[in-house]
């Protein structure tokens, strides 16, 4: 290793930076430490804001007041009623969902310096879609409940078959992994399609799932997915030094003292927890994984230690806004989230494209 290489791996010992710190302030890393530390202040207030119009809004609307008795003062009235039964787990349930499925969507990006990754791309809505129609067909499982385990067990399952396809003969590039999850995506989506034309009635229980919501989820769907988003979520906060590094390719990321084989393994693992449970959750919601990346790094720019945590605020800050639309646009009946995500993210995803252009992660 060159002089110029040492000094790179070791760092800047003077500012008391490493190498994979892409520094606070300058054109080329984005904006200053205060900046960024604002941001995320003002996407916390604006959680909160998106938390009390989700219940507070739907077929019948309930003044913000009642709904402050409702949660801290448990008022014994209907209105009461309606917001810690119903509206309370659902957005619970967002908030988890829009966690998992933003942070997923920035690991997957990163891994694979794929700007075009989300969780369709390594299998996981296929796997998941799989694993819930053979619960229905095979052991008549009916229940939003019993789909969470089998969901997850699918995406799993289906990332680790990815990553073992990709990462044949030990080289899990990104390419490979892309190549590898649409191989079976196709695969699984064929399977799936067979199985559910051969019998009609678990078409109609998947179409339930496959469209994408949080209605008729309560506290034995939102409970486990908790699990998974907590520990997931860590694991991906664990992660952000060595995915910086390695965003500056595998041999420079080695010289810089990131693992690439440890970091990809548990980066699968942290994607399989979120993106597997949020999945198996609400059903596969399209564009939030692949938009919320995009919008935390032209937020925080390339800084993974700040882009995570701004993916775990904007996500759900986007899924509780599509699943409020919905609810208003067709009173007093709603709109599915996914169907609302998709038509609001696939503009938002053509605006970044065309505003700036996408280079390889």
């Amino acid at each position: 290793m060159t002089t110029a290489s040492k000094r790179v791996a070791a760092g800047d010992a003077s500012t008391g930076r490493d190498a994979t710190d892409p520094g606070p302030t300058g054109s080329r890393t984005g904006p200053r430490w205060s900046t960024r530390a604002a941001v995320l202040v003002g996407l916390a207030a604006l959680l909160v804001a998106c938390v009390a119009l989700s219940l507070a809004i739907g077929a019948r609307t309930i003044a913000l007041a009642d709904v402050w008795n409702a949660v801290v003062h448990h008022a014994p009235t209907r209105d009461g009623q309606i917001v810690r039964e119903l509206r309370a787990p659902r957005t619970w349930l967002g908030i988890e969902v829009g966690v998992a499925l933003g942070v997923a969507g920035t690991l997957m990006q990163a891994m694979t310096r794929n700007p075009l990754a989300d969780p369709g791309l390594l299998g996981v809505n296929a796997g998941a879609a799989t694993a819930v129609v053979t619960g229905i067909v095979v052991f008549g499982i009916g229940s939003f409940g019993g789909y969470v385990w089998l969901a997850f067990a699918g995406a799993a399952a289906a990332l680790l078959l990815v990553h073992a396809l990709g990462g044949r003969g030990g080289s899990a590039s990104p390419v490979r992994l892309a190549l590898a999850g649409t191989a079976i995506s196709a695969t699984l989506t064929a399977i799936v399609g067979g199985m559910v034309l051969l019998d009609p009635g678990a078409f109609e229980t998947f179409r339930a799932w496959e469209v994408g919501s949080l209605t008729a989820r309560g506290p034995s769907v939102a409970g486990p997915v908790a699990v998974f988003v907590i520990v997931g979520g860590f694991a991906a906060l664990a992660l952000a030094r060595p995915l910086n590094a390695l965003a500056l390719g595998d041999d420079t990321g080695r010289a810089l003292g990131a693992h690439v084989g440890r970091t990809r393994a548990a980066a699968f693992a942290a994607i399989a927890l979120l993106s597997g449970a949020a999945t198996a959750a609400a059903g596969p919601i399209g564009f939030l994984g692949l938009t919320v990346p995009h919008m935390a790094r032209a937020l925080m720019g390339p800084d993974h230690r700040w882009v995570l945590p701004c993916a775990a605020l904007l996500g759900p800050c986007l899924l509780l806004a599509a699943d409020v639309l919905g609810r208003v646009v067709d009173r007093p009946g709603e709109i599915q989230v996914g169907v609302v995500a998709a038509i609001l993210g696939a503009p938002v995803f053509i605006a970044l494209v065309r505003r700036r252009r996408i280079a390889a992660l």
